[in-house]
């Protein structure tokens, strides 16, 4: 059976003439599909949220039994490969019932080499006591197209306050606030040349402690030394450090993967928000909060990239993407599309922000709604 898309409408109060903010209408491996070639390694971020298969009806989604289930999305995984460019990843929202099933089948898909980490996340903080354990967690996957091309494209996440409070200027350095590190690492792949005696000004004589050796030789620690960039402390006596310069730093957080629920959200907060954007409406039960979402696109997007999800679900992914300035396609069967997600985008059009700030300047990017058509 051939399909296509059907324009519906455009979303917009000015010319919108891009295609590359769309929310389309159909069964996702079907609308695949229609997008391969056009798409094809294109995207620079995946985030699904698919149903998790732990025998509980929810209000938009029927969970299946296990082999069909992932049967259902072994077949997406495999489609969505392919849209991925060489530094693109993709995240996988999971628990624990299909989780283990779920990596091992990821693991065929994108390669066991490509596979980057798990994420931990806090999904609520209240205490479950009518089971024998409190599920309070749950598990984002993540894998690359190519891990080592993804490594370098990553973004670590901005720095804390209390990060930049470390530097300081207390010799007064031309070349602003730095902060010391140390100079002895381990000395397990040591060569000779980093075992030696380093004299500090006053005198003191000072050598590597055990298991340890300096970081440089001894030719390179004095041109360090030369160029001020060495600090045994205020009095000239203490254990020697590199001076690490602000100016010079790329200051970044890498990323954890425990993700606390005041941190990035939980299931509960994303679910009051969705109830305050339609009062008095059925809603997901367990939708995914903003925080959580863009913490995820600020580590693997940059602003411009192309994000997709094949798994719209309430639309949480698409509403981040066009507040941070993102293109996205996102994909969804359920007609709370048009009901949730498509009104959704228009609040967010409109100016809405109260899961997070937007940073479009003038919030008047529109979006492309599309339906499959057979």
């Amino acid at each position: 059976m051939t399909y296509s898309l059907t324009q519906i409408k455009k979303y917009s109060s000015n010319k919108l003439d891009n295609k590359t903010r769309s929310i389309i209408h159909g069964d996702n491996r079907n609308v695949l599909e229609c997008l391969s070639e056009d798409y094809k390694d294109k995207v620079h971020c995946i985030y699904i949220d698919p149903p998790y298969n732990n025998g509980e009806l929810y209000s938009h989604y029927d969970d299946k039994k296990h082999e069909l289930w992932l049967c259902e999305i072994e077949e997406t995984l495999k489609k969505l490969k392919g849209f991925l460019k060489k530094e693109g990843s993709i995240w996988i929202s999971i628990d624990d019932n299909e989780m283990h099933y779920l990596k091992v089948m990821a693991d065929k898909i994108f390669g066991r080499k490509n596979f980057i980490n798990t994420v931990i996340w806090q999904q609520r903080k209240t205490r479950e006591n009518r089971k024998v354990f409190s599920e309070n967690h749950e598990y984002i996957l993540v894998y690359a197209k190519d891990k080592a091309s993804f490594t370098n494209y990553a973004n670590k996440l901005p720095a804390t306050k209390e990060i930049f409070e470390r530097y300081k200027n207390p010799d007064s350095d031309p070349r602003g606030k730095w902060q010391s590190v140390s100079v002895n690492v381990q000395a397990g792949h040591a060569v000779k040349s980093q075992f030696y005696t380093i004299k500090a000004p006053n005198g003191k004589k000072h050598n590597p402690p055990n298991g340890r050796c300096w970081a440089f030789n001894e030719k390179k620690f004095r041109e360090l030394d030369k160029d001020n960039r060495i600090w045994f402390g205020s009095n000239g006596e203490g254990v020697p450090r590199l001076k690490k310069f602000l100016s010079e730093s790329n200051i970044g957080l890498t990323p954890q993967t425990i993700w606390f629920g005041d941190e990035v959200g939980t299931n509960d907060d994303a679910k009051k928000y969705l109830l305050n954007l339609f009062p008095n409406e059925k809603v997901f039960d367990t939708p995914k909060p903003e925080l959580l979402i863009k913490k995820i696109f600020e580590i693997a997007t940059k602003p411009g990239d192309l994000i997709m999800d094949a798994y719209l679900g309430s639309g949480s992914s698409v509403a981040v993407a066009h507040k941070l300035g993102r293109q996205y396609i996102g994909i969804e069967i359920g007609d709370h599309i048009i009901d949730i997600v498509c009104r959704r985008l228009k609040l967010v059009i409109s100016g809405e922000d109260g899961g997070i700030p937007s940073i479009e300047s003038k919030k008047e990017k529109g979006f492309n709604f599309f339906k499959l058509k057979n």
